[in-house]
């Protein structure tokens, strides 16, 4: 297969230009909302994949580790810079080739993320390894069949959205209809147990007349009793695999491994170390790089 593409956004200003200050603030607090009815309140060790610059980390609280895993080892930089290193661990890497020990976590957060990944079951396969039996995995992804893609088609003006394929409307951004990624998860075992439609009220002029806490508690109203409608934007989703044998999680010196042939990685101050094909990843300003 070719090289899977990666959505880089190194160097970018995405916590300003997109975030801070433009206009977003209901859409994070909607998203907070359904990520705090669907994530367990504590647990041992979670992973949020596409952490970025840590937008979401104070959720994480109840945890006693958090790593946040991004491509972009800069907006990891400036989350490291915010949070710390007493509870976090800081990843650089791709979905692809997450290099995590088996069954390390026992919760996995991804969000905004799906849209931008090619390969879909490959990634949701990577997450089922690295996820321990019965843990939580909170995902996100962008609704082909939302209400104004509904409308669009009826208006003849956009493409079917009760088709099952992923729909890439720009380059590497993809709308899912809510079944297909139900079934990717399946096959690799992970079963949905909750759902949760969100931010229905996106839409500018409802932004500019009310205000952002409102339209947030009103979405908070709908997210549960219309979630298998499917009319909003976002879909989350809370799946699992079957709860194995209590096993315990990998301590943090073994946290870490191989991405190209799944070893256990020998680590120090200054690199992540393969023994078994000899690889090895810098560690930069605090952050592991496996790029």
């Amino acid at each position: 297969m070719a090289e899977r593409r990666i959505c880089n956004y190194e160097g970018s200003t995405y916590r300003t230009d997109f975030w801070e200050g433009r206009g977003r603030e209901y859409e994070d607090l909607a998203e907070r909302i359904a990520i705090r009815a669907m994530l367990p309140p504590t647990g041992r060790r979670l992973v949020d994949v596409g952490a970025g610059f840590g937008r979401l980390a104070d959720l994480y609280d109840g945890y006693d580790e958090v790593v946040l895993l991004d491509y972009s080892q800069s907006q990891l930089e400036y989350a490291r810079q915010q949070l710390g290193d007493e509870r976090f661990v800081y990843v650089a890497a791709d979905i692809y080739r997450l290099p995590l020990a088996d069954a390390c976590v026992d919760a996995a957060v991804m969000v905004r993320v799906l849209h931008h990944l090619e390969d879909v079951p490959t990634a949701f396969g990577q997450m089922a390894r690295a996820l321990a039996g019965g843990g939580a995995y909170v995902l996100e992804f962008a609704n082909k069949r939302h209400l104004k893609n509904l409308l669009r088609w009826v208006l003849g003006r956009g493409p079917n959205p009760a088709r099952r394929e992923p729909l890439q409307f720009v380059d590497l951004h993809f709308d899912f209809h809510p079944l297909w990624v139900q079934e990717r998860l399946q096959e690799q075992g992970l079963s949905v147990a909750k759902r949760r439609s969100v931010s229905l009220f996106r839409v500018g002029l409802l932004k500019r007349l009310l205000p952002a806490r409102l339209l947030a508690a009103l979405d908070a109203l709908q997210q549960r009793p219309l979630a298998r409608a499917y009319l909003a934007p976002s879909v989350f989703v809370r799946a699992a695999l079957p709860a194995g044998e209590a096993a315990g999680l990998p301590p943090r010196n073994a946290l870490l491994a191989c991405p190209r042939c799944g070893a256990a990685l020998e680590c120090s101050p200054e690199a992540d170390e393969c023994p078994a094909c000899g690889g090895r990843w810098p560690l930069v300003n605090g952050i592991h790089v496996f790029k």
